[in-house]
């Protein structure tokens, strides 16, 4: 193989991921749409969607309603298999701890993440639960793919969230 082909194939793998992490961020912003800290996730096989997902933690009143836990449940419907061995995930924030379990447990092959999460990451922040050699299984871990657009979603929203709790405090300090 030339080092032409190997460029190309690499610019290939950059698109393919650079759009897939678009399809993640629309569904980070279905999660904003709600209040949810925006988060979002898509699965693929063989180059198609077959799962997204996004936060719904305060609306489903549970810690299990993370963007990736949604998306792997979706996708092993489809796949009729609680392996997920020849899919890729897309995630705009790296998995917290339960989410990398889920993650390795369900044998995904790939993972690519936009922004990464130095306060709770287990994928290579605080811990790397998704590259460990003493698991059976080890993802093929991609970063900072559209890492300036999805960290800024974030940072946006905390802002305003801190913007509202802070106006929301204001009126009723008012109202005594």
């Amino acid at each position: 193989m030339s080092i032409f082909h190997i460029h190309a194939r690499k610019e290939e793998n950059l698109n393919n991921d650079s759009f897939f992490m678009h399809e993640a961020l629309k569904e980070a912003k279905k999660a904003e749409k709600y209040m949810e800290v925006p988060i979002g996730c898509v699965i693929t096989r063989n180059g198609k969607i077959i799962a997204r997902g996004h936060n719904t933690r305060n609306r489903s009143n549970t810690c299990f309603g993370h963007a990736e836990i949604a998306a792997i449940r979706i996708a092993n419907r489809k796949v009729k298999d609680w392996r997920l061995e020849d899919c890729t995930l897309y995630v705009t924030l790296e998995p917290c701890q339960m989410c990398a379990g889920a993650i390795v447990q369900s044998r995904i092959n790939k993972v690519v993440i936009g922004a990464m999460n130095p306060k709770a990451g287990c994928a290579g922040s605080i811990l790397n639960l998704l590259e460990m050699s003493q698991f059976n299984h080890q993802c093929i871990v991609t970063r900072g793919v559209l890492e300036e657009e999805c960290s800024s979603m974030l940072t946006s929203f905390f802002k305003k969230l801190r913007a509202y709790k802070k106006g929301k405090k204001c009126s009723s300090k008012q109202k005594d």
